[in-house]
């Protein structure tokens, strides 16, 4: 079986490695990205309804001015993300699953005025009519160039885990500077927006049937069954971790 190779930053990576391994799957953390607050300009407090988050990212970086929002209510991704949330004195009032659009429908009455706090890439939102939306960018994620390590792994064939666009294309990017050969990788996307930023000549390309880590890991463990007989994989005994 190949091995499952995780680039997504941290605390990330880790989280998606432990959920593999509960899974008896082989995954290795090599995060490509790492994690930076940006400076932000607060919006006042009375001028908000509720508050959009789509990471807990936002809220481990989005620093002291987060304060001033405890107690508001806030619409959420996830359950990682709503437990970050509730430690910031936030007021959970939906956890939308797969991206924050699918919590549009559920906006409860009077949380008309939205503040979004996001990373500098996110996938734009469309509201329900009667409701504006203010968005502040306070973190943003920095890529990092392959590691050897990483390098000599893709020598052999492998299941790479792609967690966003930024993701795709950063991967794809290096792999044309490294000169990896892409036709022995397999791409496991957590959506059909990431994939069509993966590129062409890979062994094979698939989107997740939702976009959710466990589906996504899901689709990584069908991906190396398929993979051709008599494919030269690492062994788990000495295989480099980047994590």
């Amino acid at each position: 079986m190949p091995p499952i190779l995780v680039i997504r930053p941290e605390p990330g990576a880790s989280a998606t490695v432990a959920a593999a391994a509960r899974l008896g799957l082989g995954a290795f953390g090599f995060p490509l990205f790492e994690v930076v607050p940006l400076a932000w300009a607060p919006v006042e407090r009375e001028d908000v309804d509720a508050v959009l988050l789509g990471s807990a990212n936002a809220l481990r970086h989005g620093g002291e001015e987060l304060a001033r929002y405890r107690g508001l209510p806030a619409y959420v991704v996830g359950v990682k993300t709503a437990e970050a949330a509730r430690g910031a004195g936030l007021e959970v009032a939906g956890i939308a699953k797969g991206g924050l659009q699918s919590a549009m429908p559920c906006l409860q009455p009077g949380h008309r005025r939205l503040l979004r706090l996001a990373g500098r890439e996110r996938v734009e939102l469309s509201l329900p009519p009667g409701h504006t939306m203010t968005t502040r960018e306070v973190y943003a994620s920095r890529p990092r160039p392959v590691p050897p390590e990483l390098a000599a792994v893709l020598e052999k064939p492998a299941v790479v885990l792609l967690h966003s666009g930024e993701a795709a294309a950063h991967f794809a990017a290096e792999c044309a500077r490294l000169s990896i050969d892409r036709s022995r990788i397999a791409l496991a996307c957590i959506g059909p927006r990431v994939e069509q930023r993966t590129g062409n000549h890979w062994l094979v390309v698939r989107s997740a049937r939702t976009p959710e880590d466990a589906a996504l890991l899901a689709l990584a463990a069908e991906m190396c069954q398929d993979f051709p007989l008599g494919q030269d994989f690492h062994s788990g005994q000495d295989f480099p971790s980047g994590s």
